[in-house]
């Protein structure tokens, strides 16, 4: 059987880059090497496929070998005891399994053994099979050679002559030795407070991270990292993470078995899930991505943030910088007019603004959140001419354009629900409960998935739109098929694939345009839609102090290259905080910077500083957005202060951003000390944004001054930051 390329592209896996895949002569143990990582996995005698290392690269003579497991007492027999690199439930498993199913007879007992592996480019497959029925699963890996980053997912195949029913199905599992101080940490929030950091010991009380929502969600990340207490910190010691390259609802565990191994489970989440293989099927898992960093969360953080440029987000590391962008809906909401649009734009274009975004309102009966979603053409009483003249003069202003669409919902006030109220997601004769005034389209179902492509790719062709911010403002209720029968429960992974194909081939059809994954905020952000998106809206929460957490949490897991970040209006609609234009900015400086406030209001101050600080933005932004992240201060809960800092990938320029809530007794900050900097290179200082130096601070030193010395701030009020450039000075 070769290994199934839709595993590699249904679901957006990393294009591998070649790296050390290593096989014994024996066929008994395998490894991959990359990044200064190892990790190493081997047979058994009985044939059960066993974790042996994961960790710093080791020697290639080093004695690895898989050794079969005894019993501990009659309460913890053999089976139950091996580290299974992928088990199947069966032999009285305790622990997570990989795969969980019902044969057609009602047997649910399920035994993977090692039978076949085979090397095809830079992916190592290793297929395992039970011990007797008729059902295999193919292993897939690749290691980055540069990170280290291992990527893994799964096949099942059903060779038999009956269904199977799978009822839990993992990307992956992982296994790392017995300890007692492990701790687990993840990413969690609501609606405009998302990406909060929590850390938790790992126990034999399991733990699970999870969405039930049909989507990722603003509740659980499909992230989590695993540190050493009293060894890990922020730039030192060992730390394992992981992502799950999916969409929608996700399961991640982990736990300590009762040895003290750590066993994490990553994939499909199996509440409320089944699928009826048929025979001659296989199903597929989206990718995991696992990596380690001996490097702390700093280092971590930026081994992944390195792999996803590299290779999840759209065009690797030719992927053009994200452009300065300006969005309507704060200005005008629901009340757009092809008038006030061109308004607007004239006003942001003086800005230096480089792309223009027309938000919600400007399609079907759309003047209020109760009507029009799903009819997408243009309204002709707001733009009576069609959308031309506004994208036309956008573009004569020098920006390109772009537009926001919500395809997967449907108001029932719309033109396509009436025609259609079978398309959304419902359970015949039980309510259908409404998020936001509207409902969710099935988008499993083949023609529903169709017909959105038509609609979005003939917008496409007749207007010469260059980005499309794709939202989704609910999760899912009563989550039915009627169409499928039995097998409705199969729709948690065919609705995301089919929203997978939709991004694909919109991609395919209109390579030029780029589209924002938006949720509410931060509600579907993953490195599954990251493969198929340009930039991601991080939060709702555009409040300059609440962001600096946000974005301290979002960059945890992923890159600022994808992280937009808006200057929005003062007081805050999240939570009527007022604060500085010059804060606000650099806040939003940290990111991919985006204006979402309403520009007929500022004055001619406001605008010149607006105009200041974009000029500024686009000096620094291919260090913000492409350069090594360092968390000098974190914005842990009660801090005054917090500082970052990004190191160009060559080295020859660093950006630090200090931010203050606020001064008490004239506090001093601690010397803040750089990181990242060539020690033996000179860098000249300057104030981003123009002006005079804080005092004490030289215009000139080493990176080793900087990195041990540092530097002394005194910031005097409450929200107020500053930003320092650091240049490598050419050597004569």
């Amino acid at each position: 059987m070769g290994l199934p390329s839709v595993g590699l592209l249904a679901f957006g896996w990393a294009t591998p880059a070649l790296a050390g895949v290593a096989v014994d002569p024996g066929g008994k143990v395998f490894r991959l090497d990359g990044g200064h990582v190892t990790y190493a996995f081997g047979v058994d005698d009985k044939g059960y496929l066993q974790p042996l290392y994961w960790g710093p690269e080791i020697d290639a003579q080093a004695p690895l070998q898989a050794r079969v497991s005894t019993e501990l007492s009659g309460f913890d027999p053999a089976g139950m005891q091996t580290a299974q690199e992928f088990p199947g439930q069966g032999e009285g498993l305790v622990t997570d399994p990989g795969i969980k199913v019902t044969f057609a007879d009602g047997n649910r007992d399920l035994v993977l053994k090692y039978r076949a592996h085979r090397i095809e480019g830079a992916v190592l497959a290793i297929e395992l099979a039970d011990i007797a029925r008729p059902l295999s699963v193919t292993l897939r890996y690749a290691i980055d050679e540069s990170t280290g980053v291992v990527t893994r997912s799964a096949t099942v195949r059903n060779d038999g002559r009956q269904p199977v029913r799978v009822e839990a199905l993992a990307s992956a599992t992982l296994t790392l030795p017995g300890a007692s101080d492990y701790r687990l940490h993840f990413l969690s929030g609501r609606h405009a407070a998302e990406w909060s950091q929590h850390t938790v010991p790992l126990s034999p009380a399991l733990t699970v991270l999870e969405s039930r929502r049909g989507s990722v969600g603003h509740g659980n990340q499909p992230w989590l990292a695993i540190s050493r207490q009293g060894q890990t910190t922020e730039e030192a010691g060992p730390v394992w993470f992981g992502a799950l390259g999916w969409s929608g609802s996700f399961r991640l565990s982990a736990q300590a078995d009762n040895i003290g191994r750590v066993r994490v489970a990553a994939g499909f989440n199996s509440y409320d899930f089944a699928w009826s293989l048929k025979p001659g099927e296989a199903l597929d898992t989206p990718p995991f991505y696992a990596g380690y960093s001996p490097g702390g969360f700093g280092g971590a953080s930026r081994a992944f943030h390195r792999f996803q440029m590299a290779r999840i987000i759209p065009g690797g590391e030719r992927a053009p910088l994200r452009p300065v962008l300006y969005n309507s809906w704060e200005a005008t909401a629901f009340d757009v007019t092809a008038e006030g649009q061109i308004k607007l734009a004239e006003r942001a274009a003086r800005l230096g603004v480089e792309r223009f975004v027309v938000d919600d309102g400007w399609f079907g009966e759309r003047h209020d959140d109760k009507a029009g979603l799903g009819d997408w053409t243009v309204n002709p009483r707001k733009f009576p001419q069609g959308l031309k003249p506004l994208i036309d003069k956008v573009h004569a202003l020098g920006m390109s354009f772009g537009l926001w669409f919500e395809p997967e919902m449907v108001n029932r006030d719309s033109a396509l629900y009436r025609a259609h109220p079978d398309w959304v997601l419902n359970f015949p004769g039980r309510p259908r409960t409404e998020g936001r005034n509207q409902l969710v389209l099935n988008l499993a179902r083949t023609d529903v998935r169709d017909h959105l492509l038509g609609v979005l790719d003939k917008l496409l062709r007749e207007n010469d739109i260059q980005f499309i911010k794709w939202d989704y403002n609910r999760n899912w209720t009563e989550p039915g098929w009627p169409e499928a029968g039995a097998d409705q429960q199969r729709v948690y992974v065919d609705y995301v694939r089919n929203l997978y194909h939709i991004l694909a081939e919109l991609r395919r059809r209109h390579p030029g345009v780029e589209i924002e994954t938006c949720s509410g905020g931060g509600g579907r952000i993953d490195t599954g839609i990251m493969a198929l998106t340009d930039q991601a809206w991080t939060s709702d929460n555009t409040d300059p102090f609440d962001r600096l957490g946000i974005q301290d949490g979002f960059t945890m897991a992923y890159a600022p290259a994808v992280m937009m970040a808006w200057v929005t209006d003062a007081p805050n609609w999240a939570n009527g905080r007022t604060t500085s234009l010059d804060f606000r900015f650099l806040s939003a400086m940290q990111g991919g910077l985006g204006i979402g406030a309403d520009l007929t209001k500022w004055n001619d101050a406001e605008a010149a500083t607006a105009g200041r600080w974009i000029a500024a933005y686009k000096g620094i932004r291919a260090t913000v957005q492409r350069g090594d992240l360092y968390r000098l201060v974190r914005p842990v809960s009660g801090a005054d202060q917090t500082a970052t800092v990004y190191v160009a990938p060559d080295r020859g320029q660093a950006v630090l951003f200090a931010m203050q809530r606020g001064s008490q007794w004239k506090d001093q900050w601690a010397p803040l000390r750089l990181a990242g900097l060539d020690p033996a290179r000179t860098y000249a200082v300057r104030v981003l944004g123009g002006g005079a130096l804080p005092e004490g601070i030289p215009a000139r030193a080493s990176g080793a001054w900087w990195m041990n010395q540092g530097l002394n701030l005194r910031l005097r009020g409450d929200y107020v930051g500053v930003g320092l450039v650091f240049e490598a000075v050419k050597q004569l």
